[in-house]
């Protein structure tokens, strides 16, 4: 009867311990995953902050140009590319913060593209042209980018909150991780004021 007691008991630890090292390696997979992802997010984002500089370079040509909305662009660019994260730092403030600084320069760049309607000599030069069309096709990326990281955080995150998974989670410091939200300047249209 002893036996069979300890036979049990074997049985279970062996199947725990199973069950917690394919948990864990899971684990280990998406949050690589994620990491993969967030790497491909910052890779837009440092795409369109080297597309701007050529931007603004090309506007400061028209005459008259609003200097204060290019200072504007430039020192939001100068913000975002200062604010990184590390990938094994994705939680969701750290996220919020990142979505910030790429939310001001995208609102200063929403100023610069309106004003522009405003200067046909510009809008008809071909470098003006392609990187607009340049920018337009990054933003898509970006887009692409960031729904492809929050898809693959919503995977780890569902991981990490179901059982059993959660106590291999705790364990081993696995950390629910931050996803891109809607701005909320973002359901408004930038004012243009001439």
């Amino acid at each position: 009867m002893n036996k069979i007691i300890w036979a049990v008991v074997a049985i279970l630890v062996a199947i725990l311990l199973f069950s917690g090292c394919n948990g864990y390696n899971n684990l280990v997979k998406l949050d690589e995953n994620v990491k993969g992802k967030w790497s491909v997010v910052q890779q837009q984002y440092q795409r369109r902050a080297d597309l701007i500089p050529n931007l603004v370079s090309t506007v400061k040509g028209a005459a008259n140009f609003e200097q204060g909305t290019l200072t504007d662009v430039i020192e939001a660019r100068a913000k975002a590319t200062q604010v990184t994260i590390d990938p094994d730092k994705l939680t969701p403030e750290n996220i919020q913060k990142y979505q910030a600084a790429q939310g001001q320069l995208s609102q200063a760049l929403g100023r610069l593209m309106v004003i522009t309607e405003n200067y046909p000599q510009l809008r008809a030069t071909q470098q003006f042209s392609d990187l607009s069309a340049q920018l337009e096709g990054t933003e898509n990326r970006i887009s692409t980018a960031r729904r492809d990281y929050s898809e693959s955080v919503q995977t780890f995150n569902s991981t990490v909150r179901s059982f059993p998974n959660n106590i291999t989670a705790g364990i081993f410091g696995f950390a629910i991780k931050g996803t891109f939200e809607a701005d909320a300047a973002a359901q408004n249209a930038p004012k243009v004021e001439f």
